[in-house]
């Protein structure tokens, strides 16, 4: 906060958009000395990103349609948020079965080539062929698929890559505000002077310099609250949903799968017991925050999934669905799927108006760039010179020598003995080195407070609600964390009292 007009705080700048863009620009822009004020209505990653298919991935498919830019952009971002976040994103690697009827093998070997070339590749393996016959990768395919390739890309915790940044906000003296939204915005005498108002509050009158609209799916929704403010793109909502049934093979590794219309479907492992499906791409319309699976998705999963599992899947087999609002940037493709997954910015920035910036676009690998690029088109207005760090800092939590996670692990489980493994895994991968701060003090687990079940303990609670803005059952069961989907329905109850009442369980 720079300074008062009349009894109005100014901030140099204010995010609108509590997703992983908005709280990557927050990130950014703080760490360079910015008066941030980010304001989201919900919770943190409460929509699109924490609905993703949770992948750090240069997008092999999108070389066909010739984004060479975005794909080197998100291969290169693999290797910084291996680096800057290594408890959050960690390697995976994908078998993708050969099917002679999609793509011709010279093609997927071009396309794996220019994958292993394109980003400068460092700490992830190359790709190579596998004979799907004798590979125990093969296993859970169907007898036909006899050939395959492997490669690397890599898994993320998508909801709590959101929370990080906008704890290193925070760090950096940004001023965060979940469920908080914004009002109103209007241009006075320079600046933005907007009505913000918390969840069941009196609205608040804030200035800013400068605005940026991060909201996503609701980016276009939200130029009905900016007085005299126009865009000149469009969104196109897409919808992606995913379903998770009980794990389908064993093994680490993950199945791309080529599909008759073009598209891939993902098989990923997912928290030791479940294999997650999708991601299908539906054209969408209506809000953005009602999203869910539909029966023509789930069938298309179930059929994609069954064109290459020798043990196929039946509906009865889900246990869990889930599904979000791409806000992608309408390039006028036809075919959702061929539509471009890069971002654009458009600025209005009437002459000697504070400037709005909207973002349109991006995806949840590059949005550190994508934080870099819009500081680049906003500070300049405000008299700033931007600089680049955030590729060399750690995200909180992910300050481990050498970026190590399993040295890191190990130690955590020599300081905390009385941790069961899989708790001690756990605590490893959601808070990095936090963990340390969340557990100070523990000697036994009497001191972890209440057992809630699953080995969720009232300490994490506690933690999670003073420490990240959680604060109803939802955000500790399903965004900053998923113990929900191990959770009985009783337990989950008890959650939401110990959090004041508040819960929605998601399909």
């Amino acid at each position: 906060m720079r300074g008062m007009s009349g009894q109005h705080p100014i901030h140099d700048l204010l995010v609108v958009g509590g997703g992983i863009n908005g709280a990557g620009i927050a990130r950014d822009a703080a760490g360079q000395g910015v008066a941030v004020l980010l304001v989201e209505q919900g919770d943190l990653a409460g929509a699109t990103s924490s609905a993703s298919s949770k992948l750090i991935h240069g997008g092999l498919r999108y070389l066909e349609y010739r984004e060479f830019r975005l794909v080197r952009e998100a291969l290169r971002e693999r290797e910084v948020l291996l680096r800057i976040a290594p408890h959050l994103v960690w390697p995976l690697r994908f078998i993708l079965p050969h099917d002679a009827a999609q793509r011709p093998a010279w093609m997927i070997r071009l396309g794996l080539f220019l994958y292993d070339h394109l980003g400068g590749r460092e700490k992830l393996p190359g790709s190579r062929g596998v004979n799907l016959r004798t590979a125990p990768e093969g296993a859970p395919l169907r007898p036909e698929f006899v050939r395959g390739f492997e490669y690397a890309d890599c898994w993320a915790d998508d909801a709590r890559l959101v929370v990080a940044n906008a704890l290193d906000a925070k760090a950096h003296g940004a001023d965060i505000r979940v469920r908080t939204a914004l009002v109103s915005a209007k241009r006075i005498e320079g600046l933005w002077e907007a009505k913000i108002a918390r969840e069941g509050g009196t609205p608040e009158t804030i200035r800013a310099r400068a605005l940026v609209n991060a909201t996503g799916p609701w980016a276009t929704a939200l130029f009905e609250r900016f007085e005299g403010a126009k865009t000149r793109y469009r969104l196109a909502l897409v919808q992606g949903s995913h379903i998770a049934v009980p794990r389908l093979y064993e093994g680490d590794q993950a199945y791309i799968l080529q599909n008759p219309d073009k598209r891939i479907v993902f098989l990923l492992p997912f928290l030791d017991a479940l294999t997650i499906i999708g991601t299908t791409d539906t054209p969408y319309a209506g809000d953005p925050a009602a999203a869910a699976i539909t029966p023509g998705e789930t069938e298309y999963l179930i059929a994609a999934a069954n064109r290459f599992l020798r043990r196929p899947i039946a509906p009865a087999d889900i246990r869990w669905s889930y599904s979000g609002v791409r806000p992608l940037y309408d390039d006028g493709s036809i075919n959702a799927s061929a539509m471009t997954r890069d971002y654009a910015f458009d600025i209005d920035a009437p002459e000697g108006a504070a400037p709005l910036l909207t973002i349109y676009g991006g995806k949840l690998t590059t949005y550190r760039k994508l934080a870099q690029h819009a500081l680049r088109k906003i500070l300049p207005r405000l008299g700033r010179e931007p600089k680049k760090w955030t590729s060399g800092a750690p995200l909180p939590g992910g300050d481990m020598p050498g970026a190590d996670f399993a040295a890191f692990r190990r130690a955590l489980g020599e300081e905390f003995p009385f941790l069961p493994p899989a708790l001690a895994q756990r605590y490893a991968r959601l808070y990095g080195t936090r963990a340390r701060q969340m557990l100070n003090g523990a000697r036994a687990p009497a001191d972890l407070g209440e057992a809630v079940g699953a080995d969720l303990y009232e300490r994490e609670i506690a933690f999670l609600r003073e420490t990240e803005w959680a604060a109803t059952a939802d955000d500790v069961l399903w965004r900053r964390s998923k113990v929900g989907l191990v959770l009985s329905p009783e337990q989950r109850a008890n959650v939401s009292k110990m959090m004041g009442g508040r819960t929605i369980v998601p399909a």
